[in-house]
């Protein structure tokens, strides 16, 4: 089996120190990298590398107009030419484009296991004196160069923040300003569970190659499974958490939005509104760009032979958050920043609940409720 890493961040210069610093700990060890940035001249780059010197570069032609769909289609290709040339390659490095998310990545490869190559790590790269401006960019990725396909809506806020939520190893690789305090706090308030390290650091390579569960990287932060970060607050840096049981108004929560997308560096969770009770909605925000998606129905809202056959951890996390009336709907909420002003943040929160008087009219009168959401969530 060929041992396969996977480096991604937006700072690409702490990415190729990451990168090169696995090379120079493993012997025979290359480096795949595809160049998006080539896409407007009809293909994407595909560069081989060892410590040393370039091994090829070649190209891998569009697939639908996307540059991300072609770095899909040509990567496990290589990966297996790389794992067939035996004794030399003993670790391909697949580092990836800037605004390339790993986990799309991280399951093409691990769907391919036992055919010669195998997932052992999963790393993000991070300047941290750049971290609280790139999740603060809400540019779109389009803007700025960085879109992976003509049809790629995403911010850089919020790829970024993807990117770090994913990784179970964090690489911090300082740039040419020092990071401070709340640089590294932030990270630990975003990301609790991640393993930070460094390329310097003695146990990097052990760190970074020690194993890579796909299943379980996708639970933690699938919105209805999400290890959502704990309530906390330290060297300046606040992690408040919003629960509460009854839904929201669709139309004062939907007035809301802007104020509280806002809020928060970065936010993200679960939630339910009156009009639509059987719907989970994700909540993901960073940058002042709020993404809203229907996840599908709440495990309370689906049939009991339908339950039993979804993955255990979806059937823990709704036991966790079981309630005698509602199921496992509720609104879990988490909002991260430097400064954050919780008690206007929980203000604002509360008011767009259903008040007493409405939350006794019952659902039959919840679902007459429409407001924009009906536009943002593309219902008819």
């Amino acid at each position: 089996m060929l041992p396969v890493v996977i480096v991604a961040g937006l700072h690409a210069d702490a990415r190729r120190a990451v990168v090169d610093a696995l090379l120079r700990a493993v012997p025979r060890s290359v480096v795949l990298h595809h160049d998006l940035s080539t896409a407007s001249e009809g293909a994407v780059l595909r560069v081989v590398r060892d410590p040393s010197h370039v091994v090829s570069v070649d190209e891998a032609p569009l697939v639908n107009d996307c540059a991300c769909c072609a770095l899909r289609e040509d990567l496990l290709p290589e990966l297996e030419r790389l794992a067939d040339s035996g004794e030399l390659c003993a670790l391909a490095v697949v580092e990836l484009w800037d605004s390339v998310e790993p986990q799309a990545m991280a399951q093409l490869i691990d769907s391919q296991a036992g055919d010669g190559v195998t997932l052992v790590g999963v790393v993000t790269a991070v300047d941290p004196a750049r971290l609280l401006p790139s999740l603060a960019q809400g540019d779109d990725l389009a803007d700025v160069g960085l879109a992976a396909a003509s049809t790629d809506r995403r911010t850089v806020s919020d790829t970024f923040a993807r990117q770090l939520e994913y990784a179970p190893v964090l690489a911090l690789v300082d740039g040419g300003t020092a990071p401070d305090a709340t640089d590294r706090a932030l990270l630990v308030h975003l990301h609790g569970t991640a393993t930070l390290t460094a390329p310097t650091h003695p146990d990097f390579l052990r760190v970074v190659t020690a194993g890579f569960d796909a299943a379980s990287a996708a639970a933690r932060v699938h919105p209805a499974t999400a290890l959502l970060p704990q309530a906390g607050e330290h060297d300046g840096v606040t992690t408040h958490v919003w629960r509460a049981r009854r839904p929201f108004h669709a139309h004062r929560l939907y007035s809301a939005l802007p104020d509280l997308a806002c809020a928060a560096v970065r936010s993200r969770g679960r939630f339910w509104v009156a009009d639509r009770t059987d719907a989970m909605l994700a909540w993901d925000a960073a940058g002042g760009a709020l993404c809203v998606d229907d996840m599908g129905p709440w495990f309370a809202a689906l049939p009991e032979e339908i339950r039993s056959s979804l993955p255990v951890e979806r059937q823990v996390a709704a036991q966790i958050d079981w309630h005698p009336e509602h199921g496992d709907r509720g609104q879990h909420l988490v909002f991260v920043a430097p400064g954050l002003d919780t008690g206007w943040l929980t203000d604002l929160l509360d008011s767009c609940l259903l008040t007493d008087e409405e939350y006794a009219a019952g659902p039959l009168v919840w679902a007459t409720q429409r407001s924009g959401f009906d536009q943002l969530l593309a219902v008819s």
